[in-house]
């Protein structure tokens, strides 16, 4: 699964923060965006993933002229559930009012109820958290939230994945294991994605590193 973008514009009618973006990125590797705050990280992946329209600067919102594909199929007039791409944010966004395995079910497509709790039980062993499903999910460490969260949006079988700073909470040691697990799990998997960080130690690809500027 390739993904493809092209963002012609992007920007409010006050203000252009990017132009003529394009990059291209393949199963399995991550590609990173780095720039100064207001450049458009964060906008880039909303454009993807089709949420812009809702993220604003100031009193002005936010739109974007772009192309979105995904092994060449244009997904960018589709509503960002039917996109097929997965999101990955600073802060884990579980339910507190689901347990951890409720948590993980949500995102399983519809199918047999036995299969579906197979493959969350078979996601918290992936994430080292075998016999926590029926945990509340407050009473889990920073890094076993964070866990939590990727699994719940892998068992979405997302075709693209976009990380919005998803090491930043974490402190140096959670945040270079979190690091490792996510990526070990995008390679595997072989979907694309798309990082952005502020950190060049997040990094995972020299030569699959973009940094952002304004336009203007």
């Amino acid at each position: 699964m390739t993904l493809q973008v092209h963002i012609t514009q992007l920007g409010s009618a006050q203000r252009v923060l990017l132009k003529d973006l394009r990059f291209t990125v393949q199963p399995g590797h991550i590609l990173t965006l780095m720039g100064p705050s207001g450049s458009g990280k964060s906008s880039v992946l909303a454009a993807i993933a089709g949420t812009l329209g809702s993220v604003a600067e100031g009193t002005q919102a936010l739109r974007a002229q772009a192309s979105v594909r995904l092994n060449g199929e244009d997904i960018s007039q589709r509503p960002t559930a039917q996109r097929g791409v997965g999101l990955l944010f600073q802060d884990p966004l579980l339910f507190a009012h689901l347990t951890v395995a409720e948590n993980l079910l949500f995102a399983v497509p519809p199918g047999p109820r036995a299969q579906r709790l197979a493959q969350v039980q078979q996601a918290l062993a992936e994430a080292g958290l075998r016999g926590y499903g029926e945990r509340d999910p407050a009473t889990l460490s920073g890094g076993q939230r964070a866990r939590v969260a990727l699994m719940r949006a892998l068992l979405a079988q997302p075709r693209a994945l976009l990380l919005d700073e998803p090491f930043s909470r974490l402190d140096a040691a959670l945040r270079d294991q979190f690091r490792a697990f996510v990526f070990d799990h995008i390679r595997s998997r072989q979907i694309p994605a798309v990082l952005v960080t502020h950190d060049a130690a997040d990094v995972a690809e020299p030569d699959q590193l973009m940094a952002l500027t304004h336009a203007g």
